[in-house]
């Protein structure tokens, strides 16, 4: 019978973990409640692209040049991190690509919020 190695053991079922992992997804909004503008996107893994817009702005290299000035300007407490729409899983597992959803997703909450005369959109 074959020893075991257990570290190679942990390291399999950790990267099957991680390739059995399902981020949320769906459409998102940073908001500056101070002046209501805002960036709307969508995002394959929500969390993360949290983390990277947060990193950006306070690192001071964001892409949307008028946001970071916001953010310089009124500063982190000025803005918040929202979720408008989660986009579910394919139940059956069949599916891997949500792009489509997900631009069709980006397509209605752009209506929405120019709909939305409170609200201005950061230019890209």
């Amino acid at each position: 019978m074959e020893a075991r190695n257990p570290k190679r053991q942990r390291q399999k079922e950790l990267k099957q973990k991680y390739l059995e992992m399902k981020p949320p997804m769906g459409a998102y909004i940073i908001k500056n409640n101070m002046n209501e503008r805002a960036l709307m996107n969508v995002s394959k893994d929500i969390k993360s692209t949290f983390n990277s817009h947060e990193f950006q702005l306070k690192m001071e290299s964001h892409m949307v040049k008028e946001m970071q000035r916001d953010w310089k300007k009124y500063g982190e407490e000025a803005f918040s991190f929202e979720v408008l729409q989660y986009l579910e899983y394919d139940e059956k597992g069949e599916k891997t690509d949500y792009t489509e959803e997900l631009e069709i997703m980006k397509i209605i909450w752009l209506e929405k919020l120019n709909e939305d005369e409170s609200t201005e959109l950061y230019k890209r």
